[in-house]
């Protein structure tokens, strides 16, 4: 079977721009991987053949009468199933949303990659409203990682990044609200980059998911394929009030001239996180081969004085809450992911404190000043991406271990109101089922609820960061975090690139 990841996007471009193939072949190639891969890997949740066919020769009829097709011409692509593609529901991942008529527009994210010549071949599974760092969700069911199907390929874009990692497409889109790019970039063995909020403007009608907080992107394999769709995505939308400026050089000229940091901060803990062995070594090999490449390291033992996923949480509860409390007294209501239910009664916990808001977002701010007084004289900042592999998908953790791991966030006389003052028995009561939906992961041999955590600090500080395979450990790839300064996109995906050539851990999943 042809495979996808043996070349760059731009070249698949390229050869269809040159008539060396066609887009049509391009997509029935994707078409014919979809149907062979997806039933193992369940990374895409519904497929329009005759429509993306239809595209195709489209582009194929305009390229015969010498129009532009533009720069991705022909080059097959998913889109993560939180934003909009014309034509295609949009489910979020729920029950709720998944009878909703078909969108009628693409979000300006697919806009701008379908005005570049890609053709749209179905959406990619998420976690409900986005929630996880697991793809999992009581519609379309579980997403399994191509390196190792009884893992999970993460979250939210897990989706997205196993039909990537997989060569079902080349290319796909993403967000991060919590390192939702990072996280399945990582356990996928991709180059990924959360671009700093507002450099892939959103324009959609209704409220911007998780606010702040999110940022969307595209999704591949290596750096130079993430440029390629950078540079068409990239750039402001007057509807959006975060809407950045094009960057002053172009994605692609950075990655043809790959960035050595001249000196980086490493900090394998943050300060707050418990990393895995395996995890660790790793990360910190990748960390010796740069420092012998010449590359001054200093080790900051701190950066975040505390675990900026408390703070997030209230930020991504409040969010969730707005999103579900229509359907609260409906069937639908039950249909729910556990998780979605205890985020939205957590916010109306919290939302009984009216500074309860204010505090976290202050939190973000103090979260920016600390992060600011690590990058000060270096490059950038590197560190794991997740604190454990990736766990296995069926291995699911009961309500006591979700009482402890939301315990710390549960007290007050805000939460007694709803009975959160005792974790185990509200959420017992609240959904009667278990185990819940989260898979658990092991840090040093001992079962964990959060697996991942190192990634969201960084949506906090609305910083931009790569994240690149820094090796394997038990035949999975692991990842490590490059966190610039706002702005320094295009200098991070030039490291990014560095990095790739320097570790040399360019593999392919197994499929």
């Amino acid at each position: 079977m042809s495979d996808f990841r043996s070349e760059a996007v731009f070249a698949t471009a390229a050869a269809v721009r040159a008539k060396q193939r066609s887009a049509r072949e391009a997509t029935e190639q994707a078409l014919r991987t979809i149907e062979a891969l997806n039933p193992t890997y369940n990374a895409f949740t519904v497929i329009d053949a005759d429509g993306a066919l239809a595209q195709a020769d489209d582009i194929d009829r305009r390229l015969a009468a010498g129009d532009d097709v533009g720069p991705l011409a022909g080059v097959p692509l998913g889109v993560k199933d939180l934003e909009d593609a014309a034509g295609f529901t949009t489910s979020k991942g729920s029950a709720g949303f998944a009878g909703q008529p078909a969108s009628e527009r693409d979000s300006v994210h697919v806009a701008r990659l379908r005005a570049a010549g890609c053709v749209v071949i179905g959406k990619t599974n998420a976690p409900e409203f986005g929630l996880r760092a697991e793809t999992d969700n009581p519609t379309f069911g579980i997403t399994r990682n191509p390196w190792d199907a009884t893992r999970t390929p993460g979250g939210s874009s897990g989706g997205s990044s196993a039909a990537v990692s997989a060569g079902m497409v080349p290319l796909a889109t993403a967000s991060d609200g919590g390192g939702s790019i990072r996280i399945p970039s990582a356990v996928t063995g991709l180059t990924g980059l959360k671009p700093t909020q507002g450099m892939v403007p959103a324009a959609d009608p209704g409220p911007v998911g998780w606010g702040e907080l999110s940022t969307r992107g595209p999704m591949a394999r290596r750096a130079v394929d993430l440029a390629a769709a950078l540079d068409v995505v990239v750039g402001p939308d007057s509807r959006d009030l975060r809407s950045l400026p094009v960057p002053p050089t172009s994605f692609a000229d950075a990655v043809a001239r790959p960035t050595r940091p001249g000196r980086i901060a490493w900090s394998p803990t943050l300060g707050f996180a418990t990393v895995d062995k395996a995890v660790a070594d790793v990360c910190a090999a990748a960390v010796e081969r740069m420092a012998a490449d010449g590359v001054e390291v200093t080790e900051v033992p701190t950066v975040f004085a505390e675990d900026p996923g408390v703070a997030l949480g209230v930020l991504v509860s409040a969010y969730t809450r707005r999103t579900v409390e229509p359907f609260r007294g409906t069937p639908v209501w039950d249909q729910l992911d556990p998780l979605v239910m205890v985020a939205a009664e957590l916010s109306r916990a919290t939302a009984k404190d009216p500074m309860a808001i204010i505090a976290a977002e202050d939190a973000c701010h103090r979260a920016n000043l600390e992060l600011q007084a690590v990058l000060d004289g270096v490059d950038v900042l590197i560190c794991p991406v997740t604190m454990a592999l990736p766990p296995a998908c069926e291995n699911k953790v009961g309500v006591d271990a979700v009482a402890a791991m939301l315990g710390g966030a549960l007290a007050g006389d805000a939460v007694a109101d709803l009975g959160l003052d005792d974790p185990a028995g509200f959420l017992a009561n609240l959904y009667a089922r278990e185990p819940l939906n989260i898979p658990i992961g092991t840090v040093n041999g001992q079962p964990v609820a959060v697996w991942h955590g190192m990634t969201q600090g960084f949506n906090m500080t609305r910083s931009p960061v790569g994240t690149v395979c820094a090796g394997f450990a038990d035949g999975l790839p692991v990842g490590i975090q490059v966190v610039g300064r706002r702005l320094d996109d295009v200098h991070i995906v030039s490291i990014l690139a560095y990095l790739e050539q320097l570790l040399d851990t360019d593999r392919l999943a197994p499929v």
